[in-house]
Formats: C-alpha cells, structure tokens, sequence
C-alpha cells in the first residue's frame, strides 16, 4: 500500500502546474507564449486570411490603466473560430493550438501603443450557445499573461442583454460596432491594461 501510495504522489508532482496569479484562473493563458522565436510586430496576419471571407481588420490602441498613456511593448494574442464555427486544426498542432487551432496570432505593441490584426470575421459556435467572438490574451513587460474580454460584435443577435450583463470589461468592453473599410470589416478595440483585472498592481 504504501508503495502504490508513493507512486501516486510521485505521479501528481510529475505534473507540471501553472499557477494564474493575475487575473484569477485563466485556462490557456499561457498560450500567449507560444510565438516561439517569432520577431512580434504591432501588425500580423492570421492564417486562412487570404481565403476567407468578410476579411476583418481588428486594430486599437493599448493604454496603461490611466486609460490615457500608450503602451508600447505589450503581447497581445488573438484566435478565435473558422467560418464554420470551430477551432480548426491540421493534425499536427502542439501545445494550445490544439485546443484553440490554428487561427491564432500575436502582436506585440508599437511606440504609440498599436496594434493590428488582418484576418477574418468568425463564425458563432455551431451550437448557437453563445455570440462569435475573437479571444484576447495580453502580457505586459515584467507581468504575467492575463485575459480580457473578447472582441463580440454589436450586430451579433446572439449578444443579448443578459449576456452584456454578465461582462466583466476586462480591459474594457469587448463589444465593438463592424464598421466598413473599403472591402474589409473594421473591428476597434482599445484595451486599457489592468481594467476589472484581480490582483492587477
């Protein structure tokens, strides 16, 4: 007994564990550093762009928590469905990508605190539970990785009132009105760091 005892706990400690500090529990925020050696820019553009369609510009500006300084230097990491409603994946993925597929990306922050996203607009879940949506995961210089509330769509029938209720703006409001660009959609949404985000200093 006491040898299958030890065995059990050697195999929990084996486990590695992730410890969410900052922003309370956050599953898949470590996601965000999987850009491997990637050199981030303020612009990227997601996988299946160039052939699919509305194409969608998600930009904004990202502000430290006195909602009026530019941030400059700070990783955003944005995925979100196919036009099908689902996570796509390939077969090979790794890490989070399995979970989240492959239409994901990252920035990282210019001087002025930009940041830009080419992609396209995402399809609801095909279950219909809840409106579509692009999530967002940003990390600070010297911070650890937090969630904000993602980018959800004024037009969206599915974002009804008892779902904006449920908002916590983190990072401020997520909702955002599609606007037309030329042949894009374009998708604002300024983040103001540390917003509504627990144990934020």
């Amino acid at each position: 007994m006491k040898k299958l005892f030890l065995i059990s706990v050697l195999s929990i400690s084996s486990v590695p564990v992730f410890s969410q500090t900052l922003g309370g529990p956050c599953e898949g925020c470590e996601a965000l550093l999987e850009y491997g050696n990637r050199q981030l820019s303020s612009i990227d553009t997601l996988p299946d762009y160039s052939i699919n369609e509305p194409k969608m510009i998600v930009t904004g500006t990202v502000y430290k928590l006195d909602g009026k300084t530019p941030a400059s230097g700070v990783i955003i990491y944005a995925y979100h469905t196919d036009r099908s409603g689902i996570y796509p994946t390939k077969g090979d993925e790794k890490g989070w990508a399995r979970r989240h597929g492959y239409i994901r990306g990252w920035t990282k922050t210019d001087e002025n605190g930009q940041y830009t996203f080419y992609t396209f607009q995402p399809a609801t879940y095909p279950s219909r539970t809840e409106p579509a949506h692009v999530h967002l995961t940003v990390k600070e210089p010297g911070k650890q990785e937090y969630w904000i509330d993602s980018i959800q769509f004024e037009e969206d029938e599915l974002l009804t009132k008892k779902v904006r209720e449920k908002m916590g703006n983190r990072g401020g409001s997520g909702i955002v009105k599609l606007k037309e660009k030329g042949s894009f959609l374009l998708a604002e949404r300024d983040i103001i760091l540390g917003m509504n985000i627990q144990n934020y200093h």
